[in-house]
This record gives C-alpha cells, sequence and structure tokens, in this order.
C-alpha cells in the first residue's frame, strides 16, 4: 500500500499560521486515514516556527517573509527539507498538502503583498518535494491523486 505524505492541517492539527483548525474536507482522507496510509507534516512547525505565528508570504525573489519583514526562508527551507526525508524513509511518491501555502502550495500561493491575492506558484515544500519526482496534489487536486494510487 503506498503511502502519502499530508499536511497536518488537513487532518484538522491546530498547526496554521493562525493556530485555526481546518475540518477533514473530504471522507478520502478520512478513508486513507483509517487505511494507515498518511505520514503527516507541517513543515513550518518541522521548520521551528510557533503556533501562533505571523502570516508569511513568499516574496518575488523566493524569500519567505513575515507581515512584519522577517525572514523565515530558513525555517521554510528546513522544514521541506524534514518533508523530503519523510518521503525517502517511507518511499512516499505522493503527497497532499495545503494549496496556496508558502510552504505546501501546489498551484497557487499569496503573492507577496499581504493583501489576500494568490498567483500561480509553489510553495518551498512542494518544490523541493517535485524536484525529487514526489506527485504534489492538494485538498483541491485530491481525486486526481485517488485516481494515481494503487
Amino acid at each position: 500500500m503506498q503511502k502519502i505524505l499530508i499536511s497536518s492541517c488537513l487532518l484538522g492539527e491546530k498547526v496554521r499560521y493562525d493556530g485555526k483548525q481546518i475540518l477533514p474536507l473530504s471522507s478520502l482522507i478520512s478513508l486513507w486515514q483509517a487505511q494507515g496510509r498518511l505520514i503527516s507534516i507541517c513543515p513550518e512547525v518541522c521548520g521551528g516556527l510557533k503556533v501562533p505565528r505571523e502570516p508569511a508570504e513568499q516574496q518575488a525573489n523566493g524569500e519567505i517573509m513575515t507581515i512584519s519583514g522577517v525572514n523565515v526562508s530558513a525555517a521554510f527551507k528546513h522544514g521541506a527539507e524534514q518533508a523530503l526525508q519523510l518521503c525517502l524513509q517511507h518511499n512516499i511518491h505522493f503527497a497532499l498538502l495545503k494549496e496556496s501555502s508558502p510552504s505546501c502550495g501546489s498551484q497557487t500561493i499569496y503573492n507577496g503583498f499581504f493583501k489576500g491575492e494568490k498567483t500561480s506558484g509553489q510553495g518551498v515544500t512542494t518544490q523541493l518535494l517535485r524536484a525529487h519526482n514526489i506527485n504534489v496534489f492538494s485538498e483541491l487536486t485530491i481525486n486526481q491523486l485517488a485516481e494515481q494510487l494503487i
């Protein structure tokens, strides 16, 4: 059975920057959890960031900055490396990560101006995983992930 790396927040864990909980969005997540397929991680927390924490967005130069101007790129990169290590350790080829996150976004991220506007792009963790041939999906593309599982 193929394992799936999943963003902890998609399992309802209170790891988001604002400390709020996301309720599981799909019965597929519950099924995969019951099957023991899911390996959970929050790259931002694994990178050393606290909950709650300031909002952070990826800038045009690739750096991750908080709303008050603190560069948290190193924490994001460290968390991405932790996610990759989990994938390698568990022979994971699929990830289900939170869309629009500066760590986990697979199609969109916030544009770096802290105005709630999104742009096409990938988060730091998604970029690293894809560079290592790990297929990354989001809650918006979960059905496509389901079609690829054995």
